[in-house]
């Protein structure tokens, strides 16, 4: 039976930030500041720092202290790791007086992008708004991805129970999964690529429970559902959000996609966040689960201002002949 987890969905979007900072005096104002801005706030070990971030965690920023090290020297160092690691994700720091950055060493003041006080945190604000939250993203759009790639979801892989987390904002550039597509979107209001991301064993699984008439799974039989399910999404979407080809914009400037599969890295040539959407899917008999990320990258043309929902009526459809009435 398939069911789909509708309360997952949320107007606002949120953005996954890693707090390093261990300060009690501080840390009920930093939650408090995270829950009240949209943003969810992870903590890690700061012996597993490295190794977390090597993973494919996707994350929004990362708020750092500058107390985070048990000495100056360390936690220059750590935050010249981390950046070394994920230099897409903003870091910032938080000082104890000042929320400026030009008196820190100028070999480390490159790996933050802004500084704040804990008694100035609509300071911090601009900062994550700057970051994280720059782009615009209607509601109406987020809600429709949302419909759209749950029908495709469910008419593809029925036997499956799909549930959604709340759609956020990563910054990130790291890739899950062995297997992933893309396909562009281009309309008058867009230009960019939808990617999905998912791993090949799950699915491969799936297939030989649920299709024993096809002994001869393999990556390829992957490859085909998750271009088939792509192909759909991309065919509502298109209908949905952006009708008429030739409104598109003649401007057919491009930047090249770069990819580094030994770091699971890939770059679409803009420093824009992207919008993000998680879905897994379970099967209830065996608690097996596919995990699918779904990304939208709007790296060469994004006008919120010009988003229209396409909305067809009974009217308009029997002024048109399509239908008639009986």
């Amino acid at each position: 039976m398939n069911a789909i987890d509708g309360n997952a969905v949320k107007e606002n979007l949120v953005s996954k930030v890693l707090v390093l900072d261990d300060s009690y005096e501080h840390s009920q104002a930093i939650k408090q500041f995270c829950d009240e801005n949209n943003l969810v706030a992870l903590k890690v070990h700061k012996d597993r720092i490295l190794p977390v971030l090597q993973s494919n965690i996707d994350l929004g920023a990362i708020l750092y202290s500058e107390s985070y090290g048990d000495s100056s020297g360390e936690n220059a160092e750590i935050a010249s790791q981390i950046h070394a690691i994920r230099p897409e994700l903003p870091i910032i720091i938080r000082r104890e007086h000042s929320a400026k950055l030009d008196d820190l060493p100028e070999k480390h003041r490159s790996s933050f992008c802004g500084a704040y006080v804990s008694s100035d945190l609509p300071s911090l604000r601009k900062v994550i708004d700057e970051y994280i939250f720059s782009l615009e993203y209607p509601n109406a759009l987020v809600r429709g991805i949302t419909e759209i790639t749950e029908s495709v979801l469910s008419s593809q892989l029925t036997a499956l129970k799909i549930s959604l987390n709340t759609p956020y904002i990563v910054r990130d550039r790291v890739i899950f999964g062995e297997i992933f597509s893309l396909i562009p979107l281009e309309s008058s209001w867009c230009r960019g690529y939808m990617m999905l991301q998912t791993e090949e064993e799950p699915i491969l699984e799936l297939i030989d429970r649920y299709s024993p008439s096809d002994p001869g799974a393999n990556f390829r039989t992957v490859n085909s559902l998750l271009g088939e399910i792509t192909n759909l999404i991309w065919g509502a979407f298109k209908n949905r959000f952006i009708g008429d080809a030739t409104a598109i914009s003649g401007n057919q400037v491009q930047v090249p996609l770069v990819v580094n599969h030994k770091h699971r890295y890939i770059s679409f040539g803009t420093e824009n966040p992207q919008l993000c959407f998680f879905y897994t899917l379970v099967d209830e008999d065996t608690g097996r689960e596919v995990k699918l990320y779904q990304r939208f990258i709007f790296n060469l043309n994004w006008s919120p201002d010009a988003f229209k929902e396409i909305t067809t009526d009974v009217e308009s459809l029997v002024d048109s002949g399509e239908l008639e009435l009986f």
